[in-house]
């Protein structure tokens, strides 16, 4: 049997004793979850000279070929070194907790991620031509700890995406938009989707959909033209209607037997919708006006039934429902200048804005560099349809065809090209921050340094 330990003279003060490493539980307290260590493979230590391999920390115990850990099951040992050790000691908890406290959730689910990329702009914005949305999903569970965003999803930037661990890529662009009959390793777009699910990298692509919400690309662009009131050119449409059904259908009925044989068959009649009676005065008589909502194929058959009755189909309105505009939302925007502006200033504001140290500009017909600006067009990307027949001193875009061109400078409009690409990618700086609030900052967002647009001046 050990001996017990000697008792202190009277007078002097038992020793401290030594407080073990700090272990996984205290460090979380302090520290929260330990921060994301990158994939890397990690180097073996060196022996010390002559000595053995022998790193095991003071609160684990070995027993034969097993180690076994005094911490928590379930936690990893989470060691510090020893001058951290002491000064996280000699810290006053207060002290540690105001500077700061990482995120105790650094990661989301793929599946609770694109629902909230789709909150941020709904993907019924987008035109009904383009290919948006989740593009290629790896293997469910998929967690995302970083997203990059880029404009455009080439290879260069696929292998930018690999070499940070991005689990994530928004491309602005849909890298595909033409359908792939086969993925295999003969074309850079088929390439793309192997090296994506190789890496486990989603792929995202809102397009079309961020030009159309108000804190979308377009009105990121007109904020190089200054202080100004900007409204859709093309405004975007509920994506349901406000009440059940299609048409409207209206008739008035001058006898309640003529009413109740009607109503009777109109109710069988599947979906049909808010069907109301009023009794009205009409020429003096009094009738009663019934209102009925329904959908495309259910008119034909309601139409069917109230012509069988000449005076009904005589007293008949049919209405076509609306869907309700979005305010503020849509594609391109007619954006009116607070102050009138030379063309000469608004070209060198553009620049400015876009960080580009060139632009093509086309002077209107009648019209000089000199000559006042107030209401100017704009698309992001390719705008020659969005801009076609509107009126405005100038066009603002990234591309338009030749004859387009001519025919805006015919009309005395001016036409500012700035590459398609160039009307969008610096929009991205902002999305970062925006998405960043939006997902609580839950991922870490990083924007892409490979993409770039294709074409330079020589």
């Amino acid at each position: 049997m050990r001996p017990p330990p000697p008792i202190p003279p009277p007078g002097l003060a038992r020793p401290a004793p030594q407080r073990p490493p700090l272990g996984p539980a205290e460090a979380a307290e302090l520290w929260g979850a330990p921060p994301r260590v990158p994939r890397l493979p990690r180097p073996e230590p060196s022996a010390p000279p002559g000595g053995s391999r022998d790193f095991r920390p003071a609160h684990s115990t070995q027993t034969g070929s097993s180690r076994q850990s005094a911490c928590r099951p379930g936690l990893r040992p989470f060691l510090l070194p020893a001058r951290s050790r002491m000064l996280l000691l000699c810290r006053p908890l207060h002290r540690i907790r105001a500077a700061g406290r990482p995120p105790s959730r650094c990661l989301m689910n793929l599946k609770e991620l694109v629902p909230a990329l789709n909150d941020f702009a709904s993907l019924s914005l987008a035109e009904s031509w383009d290919n948006v949305g989740l593009l290629v999903e790896p293997s469910p569970p998929h967690a995302v700890r970083t997203l990059l965003l880029t404009n455009d999803l080439t290879e260069p930037v696929m292998e930018e995406a690999v070499q940070k661990n991005a689990d994530l890529i928004l491309s602005y662009h849909p890298p595909i938009f033409a359908p792939l009959k086969r993925v295999t390793w003969r074309t850079w777009k088929e390439r793309l989707v192997v090296r994506a699910l190789e890496h486990r990298i989603g792929i995202y692509s809102p397009h079309t959909a961020y030009d159309a919400v108000p804190h979308g690309v377009n009105n990121w662009l007109s904020k190089g033209l200054g202080a100004c009131t900007s409204v859709p050119l093309h405004p975007s449409t509920a994506p349901s209607h406000p009440t059940e059904g299609t048409h409207r259908v209206e008739f008035c009925a001058d006898t309640t037997e003529r009413l109740e044989t009607v109503l009777s068959k109109i109710k069988d009649i599947p979906e049909v919708f808010c069907l109301t009676t009023l009794p009205v005065r009409v020429d003096g008589e009094e009738q009663t006006r019934v209102s009925l909502n329904c959908s495309q194929k259910a008119l034909l058959e309601v139409v069917a039934l109230l012509s069988q009755d000449s005076l009904l189909y005589q007293r008949t309105e049919i209405l076509l429902l609306q869907k309700p505009l979005l305010p503020h939302t849509g594609m391109g925007r007619l954006c009116t200048l607070s102050e009138p502006a030379s063309l000469s200033d608004i070209t060198e504001r553009i620049k400015s804005h876009l960080k580009l140290p060139h632009v093509r500009l086309a002077v209107g017909t009648g019209k000089t560099l000199d000559s006042p600006v107030k209401k100017a067009a704009l698309c992001a990307g390719s705008g020659s349809s969005v801009l076609k027949g509107v009126e405005a001193d100038l066009y603002l875009t990234g591309e338009m065809s030749h004859h387009d061109v001519l025919d805006a400078v015919a009309n005395g409009i001016s036409v500012i090209l700035c590459e398609h690409s160039n009307t969008e990618r610096g929009f991205l700086s902002e999305l970062r921050d925006t998405l960043t609030i939006h997902l609580q900052n839950k991922i870490n967002i990083i924007l892409s340094e490979k993409d770039r647009d294709p074409l330079q001046v020589v």
